[in-house]
């Protein structure tokens, strides 16, 4: 499922957006992704309709044809784009080193003792298998 194509063309923070309403919806028709933005988005259906063709166009979503509306369902999981934009995130500005966004993650972020404590028992967990 990864392709070259799709490292290349990350989602910009409106296709984010949608994308994310997607997932959520499981599929969905322009209107539908509308109906689920702030009402502060004052988004035209038209304005709508050319992202969601432009994720189309980027294989991000697939679209089929029901009476006179488009429904809209996401190619990809929301887990699959975690890693593909979280991998592109280290390799670009961490220089490929994870340990480096480990590092910065706990230093900057004032995480709770118990929240602390969570990782340390996924890690824990992980070094054990």
């Amino acid at each position: 499922m990864k392709s070259k194509k799709r490292e290349k063309n990350l989602l910009t923070e409106v296709e984010l957006e949608f994308m994310k309403t997607l997932w959520e919806l499981g599929e969905g028709t322009v209107r539908d992704v509308m109906a689920k933005l702030p009402p502060s988005r004052e988004l035209a259906y038209t304005s709508v309709s050319t992202i969601m063709r432009i994720l189309e166009q980027k294989n991000f979503l697939k679209s089929r044809k029901e009476g006179i509306s488009y429904i809209y369902t996401p190619m990809i999981t929301k887990s699959y784009y975690e890693s593909l934009s979280l991998n592109h995130f280290v390799k670009d500005l961490f220089k490929n080193e994870p340990v480096s966004l480990v590092t910065k993650l706990l230093d900057d972020n004032h995480m709770s003792q118990e929240e602390l404590l969570e990782i340390k028992e996924f890690i824990e967990t992980k070094l054990e298998k």
